[in-house]
């Protein structure tokens, strides 16, 4: 039997699961989403235990998602396809997750659990859309030194790879169209570093016991990526083309541009010089004034001086 639960702007579907109640879908416009930790039924009140498989699928207005204490399951690809899903908030409890539950959520930030903190939240909600590890989708153990090891050792496995690490096997196996721009082998390296940028960036903006030499090799990783960048721009692991990397600037222009956390740690670590400083604040074009504000503020107090007005024209 279903029963139907109404919040500000949808409805639950439910039904009997159990020992409890299973959610089978949502429809609705909410923007913040709280699964109700109980319901209603013709015999009283039961728990939900269960967000059933492709429970939230294609969501297109929510971007948070709170899930009840009582919960137990969470079903395949249940948030898959939220594309504005920014932040989902779950207990601290063993909890039993299907599969590709965050597919195709590329703006979520974080999974808060409670008890954790921020920086345990975001690297959980990495662990599965940066670094394809299912396995660190702990949330008991996510941010215990063990756990941290291993998401460590994940990001410097994928960010030492090769860049053409998996592009004969792609082509072999006809897993794009043929002479679609995925095939070409230029895009396929420029967006597997642009992953690892992702990456690192995530990693050196929550660095929970983040150890000094691997703290150095992703501060490296950016600045070996932004043209001009005052590194020579040498060979480093997984890096065979000899064209101009750049992909540290396009993450941040075109993901990241009104992300004061990102621009700041852009100029913190160096990324933003005296050499590149005219080029990226032309390219960024009208969008982003507070970054091309915090650009020009960074080259007065740090680069040297500039004129306010002359520059903003650019």
């Amino acid at each position: 039997m279903e029963y139907q639960y109404a919040v500000k702007e949808g409805v639950f579907t439910l039904k009997d699961y159990k020992k409890g109640l299973e959610v089978v879908s949502y429809r609705g416009e909410d923007i913040y989403l709280t699964v109700p930790e109980k319901a209603e039924t013709g015999e009283g009140e039961k728990p939900v235990i269960s967000l059933g498989k492709k429970a939230v699928l294609s969501c297109k207005t929510v971007r948070q998602i709170r899930l009840p204490g009582t919960i137990e399951e969470v079903g395949d690809w249940a948030f898959a396809y939220c594309d504005e899903l920014r932040e989902v908030h779950l207990p601290q409890k063993e909890i039993r997750f299907g599969r590709g539950i965050f597919r195709e959520c590329g703006r979520i930030r974080r999974v808060s659990v409670e008890g954790k903190t921020a920086d345990v939240g975001g690297l959980l909600a990495a662990s599965v859309t940066l670094l394809d590890a299912p396995y660190l989708f702990a949330p008991l153990r996510c941010g215990e030194e063990d756990w941290l090891r291993q998401w460590d050792a994940r990001m410097l496995q994928i960010l030492r790879a090769a860049d053409k690490d998996g592009y004969s096997k792609m082509v072999l196996c006809g897993e794009e169209d043929y002479g679609s721009r995925e095939n070409n082998l230029d895009y396929f390296l420029n967006q597997k570093r642009k992953s690892k940028v992702r990456i690192a960036f995530m990693r050196l903006l929550h660095p929970l016991k983040l150890q000094d030499e691997v703290r150095r090799e992703l501060e490296d990783y950016l600045r070996d990526h932004t043209p001009d960048s005052g590194r020579t721009q040498r060979p480093v692991a997984g890096k065979e083309d000899d064209g101009m990397w750049d992909e540290t600037w396009q993450v941040l222009r075109e993901e990241h541009g009104e992300d004061s956390e990102y621009y700041k740690l852009f100029t913190k670590i160096g990324c933003l010089t005296e050499g590149n400083f005219d080029r990226l604040l032309s390219e960024a074009g009208e969008n982003y004034p507070e970054m091309k504000a915090w650009f020009l503020k960074y080259k007065e107090e740090k680069i040297g001086y500039t004129d306010f007005f002359e520059e903003l024209s650019l």
